[in-house]
């Protein structure tokens, strides 16, 4: 089974609810306005449909929904990819909460982590798949006709939708480059001649900062120069130099070591101080041994930041910036003469439609095949479902032009009796029709999910008799390998359920509730009858009940 247990508080005229689901067919039976689709409602919100404050019972602060699932490998993989496994988890279940205030604002958990609806919407199609009274309606829709066709055949449009996807990009970037060809080719030229321009400054990628402080040095060389002798003449004058007056002192010093020997230290800074002021003067000396005034190379510098600076203005930009703009420029340029090279464009573009046309024969050769099984398979159930002679036409009819989903539209056709030409499932007439076509539908391809509980609500309105035993043995049939949850008012197909569940309504001076309750044999019994004769329960209804649950138990398959 999948669904094991919800909670409900407080949801539309809920109050209270817990209610432990079983695996197999259950029926869910109530009488009209007793809120027997309140249950698919609460599932649906659970799993991400849109919430509104409607929804809250009246004089409540909010609605809360709980649903407890079995787990499956696909969903474990998904809880554990999107960060919501439970390691600590002694059972492998799924646990979905969510909560809808007064005011229409929601909060959602998987398995007590917070959640987004848009998560609980991903799980929804892994644990539950709903089968409205009105399923009818999205047949005819193409991409749930295109679906059904395609899960059927056991189609996987990745591929296709990937080379779609290069196709189109491939398509946009060949179009772009033939609309944009005087204006490409225009900037083209622009680049060129700004590189051009700048090219003949060749800008190094740190040269500004270093013509910048060799300028500064030859511009002052001569006052670089006359300091450097000044100190050297500080240092090194025979009468007053520093190093002179140190030599002294240190000997001066040197000569009372014996008599005072705090002197040797002093003596050792005085040495030491002389020998760094040595190094000084020979440095100086080799300083200007070296520099000198240079005219011509102060010149060749103001020329060349000149240029520099003439081309900074020009565009606009720092000097500093110069050579980034010239690495931009021709990254650009580059790229355009890529986005002009219509050969190679075209190549691809050649290439990317033949790598599409590959994936869509593929996949319309897979529906092809397909197409006349999935139709027999449909014409066989409508057969038991009192359309006898009816038939169900799956066609495939070319597209104009390619698609994403591929190189043809798919049309499902129905013909309701023998002799009667199949037209669109749209355009049949009778309500009852459409009703028995989308059940034949859904037995059909319910197997193709990977959902566990399949809910059929109402699908069997505008049937009865014969045609309403058929389809309770069907669901019963199906429910045999999944978890099967219908919302009927045909006690013909309550009879074939495994489980009944009953959902009535009651007064009180809180107001008006609606409870769901698990009936036992006899109490089913009772409810069978009241399906039966309305209202009033008759000794004849009830063993027409009896006789029901009797045959029904004993036949599994239609």
């Amino acid at each position: 089974m999948s669904l094991r247990h919800i909670v409900l508080r407080d949801f539309v005229i809920v109050r209270a609810l817990d209610l432990d689901l079983s695996p197999g067919f259950s029926a869910l039976t109530g009488e009209t306005g007793a809120g027997k689709s309140i249950l698919i409602d609460a599932l649906q919100l659970v799993l991400g449909a849109r919430a509104e404050n409607s929804v809250v019972r009246e004089g409540a602060a909010r609605a809360e929904i709980c649903a407890e699932f079995d787990t499956t490998p696909a969903i474990l993989a998904w809880l554990n990819e999107a960060g919501f496994a439970d390691a600590s988890a002694t059972d492998a279940s799924l646990l979905l909460k969510r909560t809808i205030d007064a005011q229409g604002k929601s909060r959602a958990w998987i398995n007590a982590s917070p959640a987004t609806a848009t998560q609980l919407r991903a799980l929804g199609d892994m644990v539950l798949d709903i089968h409205g009274q009105h399923a009818w309606q999205s047949l005819t829709r193409p991409e749930a006709v295109r679906g059904l066709l395609d899960a059927y055949a056991g189609i996987n449009l990745q591929g296709l939708s990937h080379a779609w996807a290069q196709w189109r990009q491939a398509t946009h970037a060949l179009h772009e480059a033939r609309t944009a060809q005087t204006s490409l080719h225009d900037e083209r030229e622009r680049l060129l001649w700004q590189i051009a321009e700048v090219d003949k400054l060749s800008p190094a990628d740190h040269e500004w900062g270093e013509l910048n402080s060799q300028h500064t040095r030859l511009s002052n060389a001569q006052a670089l120069m006359e300091a450097a002798q000044s100190a050297i003449a500080a240092l090194e004058d025979d009468d007053s130099g520093a190093l002179r007056l140190l030599a002294k002192a240190q000997d001066t010093l040197q000569n009372q070591t014996d008599v005072e020997p705090e002197f040797a230290s002093l003596v050792d800074v005085l040495a030491s101080s002389l020998a760094q002021a040595g190094d000084v003067a020979h440095s100086l000396h080799t300083y200007l041994g070296r520099t000198e005034l240079d005219p011509q190379r102060l010149q060749n510098l103001d020329d060349r930041m000149s240029l520099w600076m003439s081309l900074a203005r020009r565009f606009k930009r720092t000097p500093q910036a110069l050579p980034a703009l010239h690495q931009e420029w021709q990254a650009r340029l580059l790229q355009l003469d890529a986005a002009t090279d219509l050969d190679a464009l075209e190549a691809t573009e050649a290439k990317a439609a033949a790598a599409y046309q590959t994936q869509a024969r593929k996949v319309s050769q897979a529906r092809s095949q397909a197409a006349p099984k999935l139709a027999s398979a449909i014409t066989q159930a409508m057969q038991g479902l009192g359309m006898q002679g009816g038939r169900f036409d799956v066609q495939l009819e070319p597209l104009a032009q390619p698609s994403a989903s591929g190189l043809e539209n798919i049309v499902f056709l129905v013909a309701g009796h023998a002799g009667s030409t199949p037209r669109a499932v749209g355009k049949v007439a009778s309500g009852g029709e459409l009703s028995r076509i989308a059940l034949a539908i859904a037995v059909t391809t319910s197997a193709l999910g990977t959902a566990q509980t399949l809910i059929f609500d109402e699908v069997d309105a505008g049937v009865g008799g014969a045609v309403a035993q058929t389809v309770g043995r069907l669901m019963k049939q199906l429910g045999q390998d999944r978890q099967v949850l219908a919302v009927t008012h045909l006690p013909q197909v309550a009879a074939c359920a495994d489980h009944h569940l009953q959902v009535s309504k009651h007064s009180d001076a809180l107001g008006t509730a609606s409870q769901v309750t698990a009936l036992d044999t006899e109490a089913r019994t009772h409810e069978l009858a009241r399906m039966l004769g309305g209202e009033i329960v008759s000794s004849a209804t009830l063993a027409h009940a009896r006789e029901m649950l009797q045959t029904s138990s004993k036949v599994i398959s239609p």
